[in-house]
């Protein structure tokens, strides 16, 4: 009987994979053998992320491929690079993301638009340039990376909540477009994790405190946590899951 869950040898593009939250789910594709595509805007850092991930992962197909995830053009053209170079692309990561906290009575217009830009049109952008080799394969895999702000909000993060909202609801529609052809859309909704990014909130004794207090597991997520459901949804194990959030979250959406 065939590992339901073996994903070696498959291609995987995740964006926004150059550190953090990205770094770690191309990580944990890369262990499970899977053939891994890090894109990102920066080429320093991204090749960067590639060497460490090869070093630490002797053997492994790693490729670095920098594209602006917001342009069009560029993505056309990433996109094609990576199936002419690498292979068609059986499983993409929608990780590429930013976050600004700021009051919204104070909240400035041109972040506002570049919230907008990076964490939702670049989604659609990426998957619908994906979606269409994918469909004349009549298969694949997308992975959306939403977050628990995609229910909750709390106070100075409303457009980035407004963003992630959004990019469930067009998980949810990618599904019902692109399940028909045979692919897979569903995403992963993280709580609150400790990244390099979310260090000053980790160091924050109050902020960590209540992420404690509110989280049944009682702790930060590691974001090896992640992984798990990074490779159940990129696997034949989720042939028949689609159109769902997943939340790794400790439980916190269970009980605010």
């Amino acid at each position: 009987m065939p590992d339901l869950f073996d994903i070696s040898g498959r291609v995987a593009l995740v964006t926004g994979s150059s550190r953090g939250i990205g770094k770690a789910l191309a990580a944990g594709l890369v262990e499970a053998g899977a053939t891994v595509v890090l894109n990102a805007r920066g080429e320093e850092r991204l090749t960067q992320t590639r060497d460490d991930l090869a070093d630490s992962n002797p053997g492994a197909d790693i490729h670095a491929v920098p594209f602006d995830g917001t342009d069009s053009a560029e993505v056309a053209r990433g996109i094609d690079a990576i199936e002419s170079e690498v292979g068609p692309i059986d499983i993409l990561v929608n990780n590429t993301g930013m976050q600004h906290r700021t009051t919204f009575v104070d909240f400035p217009e041109d972040v506002w638009n570049a919230l907008l830009s990076t964490n939702l049109t670049s989604a659609f952008l990426v998957g619908r340039e994906v979606a269409r080799r994918m469909t004349s394969r009549g298969r694949g895999k997308m992975i959306n990376i939403c977050s628990v702000q995609s229910m909750l909000v709390r106070p100075g993060i409303a457009p980035y909540s407004a963003t992630k909202g959004a990019l469930a609801q067009l998980t949810k529609g990618m599904c019902a477009d692109l399940g028909p052809a045979g692919i897979q859309v569903n995403a992963i909704a993280p709580g609150y994790f400790r990244t390099e990014l979310t260090a000053p909130l980790v160091e924050d004794e109050a902020f960590t405190s209540w992420v404690e207090g509110h989280t049944p597991a009682g702790r930060w997520g590691d974001v090896e946590d992640l992984i798990g459901a990074l490779r159940f949804l990129s696997s034949d194990g989720s042939d028949f899951v689609n159109g769902q959030i997943l939340y790794v979250d400790g439980g916190m959406t269970c009980v605010l």
